[in-house]
């Protein structure tokens, strides 16, 4: 387990000093402005957040907007979890069973987060056009992205939305 977390961490760092030096060529090779449908690079990886305390100190600070996205209360950030799509909700559901399916992840997440000690929000340097800070979300050392997809209330994400609901209703899987 300890030789995976290592492993895990090396990779993250390798990712964000990666993600800084792309920045730094996309910033220094051109300078008309570009966005991207998801992500816009910034200059600088932020440091990783850990959020701990005596009883819940995470699920007291973190709002659950939806399956995929948090917001730290106490430090007004809202994080987009990195490595997922999750049904929407809402208004915004292409069919009933997207929008219930969105329901239950978003209530998993909030079980997650108010049955966890420990809350890291490790921050990938981008932002979206939402303005979210994209970040890898690890509950109590498990990435939230991996649990999700695991239960089946998440897909892996590819760099764009796909759709989550078929012409007569029903889910793609």
């Amino acid at each position: 387990m300890a030789k995976s977390q290592t492993l895990s961490t090396g990779l993250a760092t390798i990712a964000i000093v990666c993600a800084a030096a792309v920045s730094f060529v996309f910033v220094t090779s051109d300078p008309t402005p570009r966005a991207s449908a998801q992500t816009t690079q910034v200059a600088s990886a932020e440091a990783p957040r850990t959020l701990r305390g005596r009883g819940n100190a995470a699920a007291d600070r973190m709002r659950v907007i939806d399956g995929d996205t948090l917001e730290d209360m106490r430090e007004d950030i809202t994080y987009r979890v990195v490595n997922i799509d999750t049904p929407e909700t809402g208004s915004r559901a292409r069919c009933t069973a997207e929008r219930e399916l969105g329901n239950r992840a978003t209530a998993t997440v909030r079980t997650l987060i108010s049955q966890t000690r420990r809350v890291e929000l490790r921050p990938t340097g981008r932002t979206d056009r939402y303005g979210r800070t994209i970040a890898f979300v690890v509950l109590d050392g498990h990435d939230m992205g991996e649990t999700l997809i695991a239960a089946g209330l998440a897909r892996p994400w590819r760099g764009r939305r796909e759709p989550w609901c078929d012409t007569d209703g029903n889910l793609i899987p």
